[in-house]
């Protein structure tokens, strides 16, 4: 079959399974509940996907994606080199005002992780993006902070994955307050010039 005609296809039942967890969690959905989400046959769906961890895969190729497009809209808009603000306030969900609200994928995420337990090839995708995340942020910790030293900023980038991953499970998976948002969003901001007054003090011991 060509790409032009396959490929949508793929799209739909993609969308269909992340629309499936998010609505029914783990155990992980059937084909024939992913086939009823995107009204095709679940014949269909094995055909395009035999092997559900195959599909996993591109459930995290999904979620990835619609942060990068969201991030990448708002960078345009923004049209600003320094944009360290911009990507912190949209993982904690502070930029809705201007159109770009974080994913609701918690629920997906969640599931991932749980499936990533007993699943090498999903554990190594999810690292592999948290991994690009992880050096996206300290590229961008560097451009604002340019007098703290590459390791400074690959421990500030880890701590806010850690931070922004922890935080949306408390929030969003456990029933936290939103409130919460703004807490851990200025706990970034602590963290960061914790850092660079450190880097800025000429007694400061910096190993």
């Amino acid at each position: 079959m060509p790409r032009t005609r396959q490929q949508p296809r793929r799209s739909e039942i993609v969308l269909a399974a992340l629309r499936a967890i998010n609505a029914k969690g783990l155990p992980f959905p059937s084909f024939d509940n992913i086939a009823q989400e995107a009204d095709m046959s679940r014949q269909l769906i094995r055909h395009y996907f035999p092997d559900p961890e195959a599909l996993m895969l591109a459930v995290c190729d999904a979620l990835a994606g619609a942060y990068r497009a969201v991030l990448a809209e708002g960078i345009m808009q923004a049209n600003t080199a320094l944009r360290l603000p911009l990507f912190l306030d949209f993982y904690f969900n502070f930029l809705t005002d201007k159109g770009l609200r974080k994913p609701q994928d918690d629920a997906v995420y969640d599931a991932m992780f749980a499936l990533a337990s007993r699943s090498s090839a999903i554990r190594d995708h999810l690292r592999t993006q948290y991994g690009e995340l992880h050096y996206a942020i300290g590229h961008e910790v560097q451009l604002s902070h340019p007098a703290l030293p590459q390791r400074a900023c690959r421990e500030i980038a880890f701590l806010f994955v850690a931070l922004m991953y922890g935080h949306w499970k408390m929030v969003a998976t456990v029933g936290f307050s939103s409130d919460y948002n703004a807490v851990t969003r200025a706990a970034m901001d602590r963290i960061i010039e914790s850092y660079v007054l450190r880097y800025d003090d000429p007694d400061a011991d910096k190993d």
